[in-house]
Formats: C-alpha cells, sequence, structure tokens
C-alpha cells in the first residue's frame, strides 16, 4: 500500500511528535484579560455612543487576534501529541471564533453604514441572539447530518448488533434535532425575559458543542490518514475479536495487512525491519489468543519469528498500549514506536498510548463507511465526561456572560 498524499502532506506539514514541550494558552489568557480590563475602562469613561464604537473597535482587533492564537495552539499541539483531547478544543474554539467574527463584522458594517444608531444596547442584541441566528442558518446541515448519522448507525447495528454504543450517533442525532426544532418555537412565539435569557444561553451551549463535534470528527480524520515516518524500531498491532477457527476477522486483518504494508516500505526504502508487537489476550470464546492468531498470519506471510513479539496479557487498548510498552522497553528504551490499527480507532488508541506515557504515531488500516460516524460521537462523548471539569467551567462562564449581557440588554 503506496503512501497516500493526504497522509504524506500531513506528515510534512504537522510532523507529529517532533515537539517536546506542552503547548500553553498563556498569551490567549494574557490578551483576555488586558481586552476585558480595556473594555471596563471603555464603559466607565465614554458615553453609550462612543463606548460602542471603541467597543468595535476593541474587540474587532481582539477576535482575529485570539483566533490566531488558538490556531497556532492547535498546530503546536498536534506537534507534541496529536492524540489529545486538547486537539479537539483547539479546533472547535476556533470553528466557534469563526462564528463570534462573523458577528462582529456585521456590528462594524451596521457602524458604518449608521454610526448615529449603534450603540451598546444594539451591540448586545446581535450578541444575544447571534447563537440562534446561526443555528437557523445551520439548520439544513444538521438535518442532513443528522439524517447521515442515523443511516450509518442502522447499518452498523445490522451487521455489528444493536448495543449502547452502537446507538450514540441515533441518541445524538435526537438530540441535535431537537435542539434545532426547540430554537425554531422559540423564534415564533415571544416570551419573558427569562425565557429570552434561557432560549438565547441553550442556543449557545448548543452552537458550542456542535463546534466540539466537528472538532472530534476533524481530529479522528487527521489521526486517521496521517503517514508516520518511516523510522520505526517497532510496530504494534491491538488485537480485537478473532474466528472460531482462530484466524482473524476481516477488522484485524486489516489492522495487520496495514502494518506489513508499512513494513515492507520501510525496508524497501533501505530502513531497519522493524519489530511486531502483536497485542491481544483470549477472550472467553476464543481458542487461541489473539496475539497467536497474529502471529500465526504474519509467519504465512514471510515474517520470521525473530521479527514478532506476543503479549498475551490485556484485554483492552489501554492495555493493549500499557503491556506492549513494557515490552518494547526491555529491549529498546529510545525505540522509535508506531501501531496500527482500523482508520476509525486511531485518535482513541493514540490517547491510551500518551496515556501510559509512550510516543508512537499512528496509522490506519480501510474499514467500512459505517464505522467512522459512530467513531466521532464516541470521541465527542469521551471529550465530556474525561473533561468534566473543563466542561463546568465553560458552561459557568457562558450562564455568567449571557446573564450579565441580558440584564444589560434590558435593563438599558
Amino acid at each position: 500500500m503506496a503512501e497516500n498524499r493526504a497522509g504524506v502532506y500531513l506528515r510534512e506539514k504537522l510532523k507529529f511528535d517532533t515537539l517536546f514541550k506542552k503547548p500553553t494558552l498563556y498569551p490567549l489568557a494574557a490578551l483576555s484579560a488586558l481586552v476585558l480590563v480595556l473594555s471596563a475602562v471603555i464603559s466607565f469613561r465614554f458615553d453609550v455612543m462612543e463606548a460602542g464604537r471603541y467597543h468595535i473597535i476593541l474587540f474587532g482587533a481582539f477576535f482575529p487576534a485570539a483566533l490566531i492564537l488558538l490556531l497556532r495552539a492547535l498546530f503546536l499541539q498536534m506537534r507534541y501529541n496529536p492524540y489529545s483531547y486538547n486537539t479537539i478544543y483547539y479546533t472547535g474554539f476556533s470553528l466557534f471564533l469563526v462564528f463570534v467574527i462573523a458577528t462582529h463584522l456585521y456590528l462594524a458594517v451596521y457602524a458604518l453604514r449608521d454610526p448615529a444608531a449603534l450603540s451598546t444596547r444594539q451591540m448586545l442584541y446581535a450578541l444575544l441572539y447571534s447563537a440562534r441566528n446561526y443555528m437557523k442558518l445551520q439548520l439544513p446541515f444538521i438535518a442532513l447530518f443528522s439524517l447521515a448519522l442515523c443511516i450509518s448507525n442502522i447499518a452498523l447495528i445490522r451487521r455489528e448488533g444493536g448495543g449502547l454504543v452502537n446507538l450514540l450517533g441515533i441518541v445524538l442525532s435526537a438530540l441535535l434535532a431537537s435542539g434545532e426544532g426547540a430554537i425554531l418555537f422559540a423564534s415564533v412565539r415571544e416570551g419573558s425575559v427569562l425565557k429570552e435569557l434561557l432560549f438565547n444561553l441553550f442556543a449557545a451551549i448548543y452552537l458550542y458543542f456542535t463546534c466540539m463535534l466537528i472538532g472530534a470528527i476533524a481530529a479522528d480524520l487527521i489521526a486517521a490518514f496521517y503517514e508516520p515516518a518511516r523510522d520505526k524500531d517497532y510496530l504494534i498491532v491491538p488485537g480485537c475479536a478473532i474466528r472460531a477457527d482462530g484466524t482473524p476477522t476481516p477488522i484485524l486483518r486489516g489492522r495487520l495487512d496495514r502494518a506489513l504494508s508499512f513494513y515492507r516500505e520501510q525496508v524497501a526504502a533501505g530502513g531497519k525491519a522493524p519489530v511486531f508487537v502483536l497485542s491481544g489476550g483470549q477472550g472467553k470464546d476464543e481458542v487461541i489468543p489473539e496475539c497467536e492468531s497474529m502471529a500465526r498470519y504474519l509467519r504465512s506471510k514471510g515474517i520470521p519469528e525473530t521479527q514478532i513479539r506476543r503479549e498475551g496479557a490485556s484485554r483492552d487498548t489501554l492495555e493493549n498500549m500499557k503491556y506492549s510498552k513494557e515490552i518494547i522497553a526491555a529491549e529498546n528504551p529510545d525505540a522509535m514506536i508506531g501501531f496500527s490499527t482500523t482508520n476509525y480507532h486511531v485518535f482513541r488508541a493514540g490517547l491510551k498510548a500518551r496515556r501510559v506515557k509512550m510516543r508512537a504515531q499512528g496509522m490506519g488500516a480501510p474499514t467500512k463507511w459505517y464505522f467512522w460516524p459512530n467513531a466521532s460521537v464516541r470521541e465527542f462523548a469521551g471529550l465530556l465526561t474525561e473533561h468534566r471539569g473543563k466542561q463546568a467551567l465553560i458552561l459557568l462562564g457562558m450562564i455568567g456572560t449571557f446573564t450579565v449581557m441580558t440584564m444589560l440588554y434590558y435593563g438599558s
């Protein structure tokens, strides 16, 4: 399997795992604090009309600068650790800022056309209702995305069976559609101040989570299509279910074939012959350990036993990475490591590798189209559940911001 152009382009531009210092958002935090101070000064020193114009200028400079800093952090995060929920955060927030900038551009055009009519109250109105407007604009996309998600989940359930994990896409589709319906319903009915606050806040939170979902999809795609450099000492292949006769299933065979292709291309390019670390124990309904099934397959393809290591104690992806790392570290603590797994599983496997403090670059093996959407939804769910503290702070910040804006708007 030759290197794909998209994967080579990503490797040349992003250079996974080449940065050893974790990027931070301290510059963005400092800039945000400065802007808040300047905004308070403007509000106290100038009348309503002048304050509105100065706020347009201030935030017109801040939002693009914030977007640039976020994109820079995303680029550095890819070079430090692409398999991180920070990758989703930075992508999602960048997209969220694009919506904010669009709102600000509308205000700037409004100010240029009729400066006398612009005031802080008009600015607050535009900001309060902007999320609702974006939800209406993205309605066709949400409808198509939800339909595609349902179709892929139905196909997944028909071929792989039911279960809560395989229902995630249908559940998310229902939530997305319900959210759009609630906002459309609210738009045709006037409500009290409290109702308007709740609907505006709901729209902002909905828009935020939509951006994060797109961030999860982007992170999955980048991880899956990235082509690792041909300099690996070891190739980890995580196991999965095998057939009743002890041979690999199509999914597991795909992982092995992808690793084999990488192995042969590296050797053909004059590089070292990497060692395969085959990771997977024996399930209750399996006749042999998964690692042995994989070893037999590789031997049938001409790989010598000296190039194979077996890890037969692991039961899940985290243990695959943990125990494989122990085998590799005992032989070569400074080894360059790659891993081969199914394309929709690369990001999650990379997350687990970094959790056990192992730097490894993943490669994705092709699989059925209907696995993809559910995998992205799973990463999105992981973002929410594994970073509950961050999500709580973000939501509290949104609630506080919209409450203050609503009080200022209706009190002016």
